[in-house]
């Protein structure tokens, strides 16, 4: 039995607008799930329906064999870090990590055991603790954050796009430093985000939105690889994945440019077809190549460049090692093992026998 189990839940707004529909997800102890997806696609509102924030109009929310739709936040035990902190202005940051366990009346000795251990978790010190939060710094405040949480000891941790007002190097070193904490501490975890970075390091499953609705779910190695969908496809992996327009005539992919037989897709015909092929499973040859595609700019990136060509009118990246220096011109193979075929008019992915 899932450790959270969310079945058939929607989200209607009184003026009609569904913010979220049919959304079922099952989530495992200890899992790192993040729900990821560009603005307004219903990943918060999701969250705030979890934690109790916003009410859900259908659907049932069980946790730890418990059903909490019309549980109060307070009943459902869950801690959330919000995006902008939500910390007290006029209370110490001590008094902001134990400030939940105060209102739930718990001994003063308990309360300064969690507060105290809990800031030793994130790295808070006692200078600091004396400090009022607007006294901290962005990294700081969203420290105090992470503690107030830990201090809860509560059975399902929310966090709603915690690192997004950080800068990045500040985000990355605190992305490293929650998933230490998760991986320490054994907490369960789901996590919002719209950048597809925080999804791919640091989810155990990754939860993609679109519209209010579940594009696909699933570990991140296999939604990048196996995307059933060209929006999956399309928002996950920098550069985006190349898509090149053509036909499936029984396995054989063919457009203006050039011809391949691919494996695996043999007697299926498509008039319509895209071609998904990811920039790293593109090669930079002297000869045997599939096509030849004209060099627009190079993006160098120290042990490896980006070489963006057009063939035709279609942008095209390669991920390469290879020296192009004084090129105007490049051949260019393709790893039929790693190509994704994708249906035109419907968006999704085309099966062949390899899959």
């Amino acid at each position: 039995m899932s450790y959270l189990s969310i079945k058939h839940v929607d989200k209607v707004y009184p003026n009609g607008f569904c913010a979220v529909k049919d959304f079922n997800l099952e989530v495992d102890e200890h899992d790192f799930v993040v729900i990821v997806g560009p603005s307004g696609c219903g990943k918060s509102t999701m969250l705030r329906m979890i934690s109790g924030l916003e009410s859900i109009t259908d659907g049932e929310m069980i946790l730890e064999g418990k059903k909490i739709n019309e549980c109060s936040p307070k009943e459902r035990d869950i801690a959330m870090v919000f995006q902008n902190y939500a910390l007290y202005p006029h209370l110490s940051v001590y008094d902001n990590i134990g400030f939940s366990l105060l209102v739930r009346k718990k001994n003063r000795r308990l309360i300064h055991e969690k507060v105290m251990n809990a800031s030793k978790i994130v790295e808070i010190d006692d200078g600091q603790l004396k400090r009022k939060p607007g006294q901290l710094s962005g990294g700081q405040r969203q420290r105090v954050a992470l503690g107030r949480t830990i201090a809860r000891e509560a059975k399902l941790f929310l966090m709603d796009e915690p690192l997004s007002n950080l800068d990045a190097k500040l985000r990355g070193d605190m992305r490293v430093e929650i998933i230490e904490l998760w991986r320490k501490y054994n907490q369960t975890i789901i996590y919002v985000s719209h950048d597809q970075v925080e999804a791919m390091t640091m989810a155990t499953k990754i939860v993609l939105m679109n519209n209010g609705v579940i594009e696909q779910v699933g570990a991140p190695n296999y939604i990048y690889n196996h995307p059933e969908t060209l929006f999956a496809a399309t928002f996950l992996g920098t550069p985006q994945i190349n898509l090149i327009d053509g036909r499936l005539e029984d396995g054989r992919y063919i457009n203006q440019f050039f011809s391949l037989e691919l494996p695996g897709y043999k007697g299926i015909t498509n008039s319509e077809v895209i071609l998904g092929i990811r920039s790293e499973n593109l090669s930079i040859v002297k000869e045997n190549e599939d096509f030849t595609a004209v060099i627009d700019y190079v993006e160098y990136l120290g042990a490896k460049s980006i070489v963006h060509t057009f063939l035709g009118e279609t942008k095209i990246a390669v991920n390469t090692k290879e020296s192009i220096a004084g090129l105007e011109k490049c051949r260019i193979k393709i790893n039929l093992y790693k190509i994704i075929l994708f249906d035109k008019k419907t968006s999704k992915s085309i099966r062949g026998d390899q899959s």
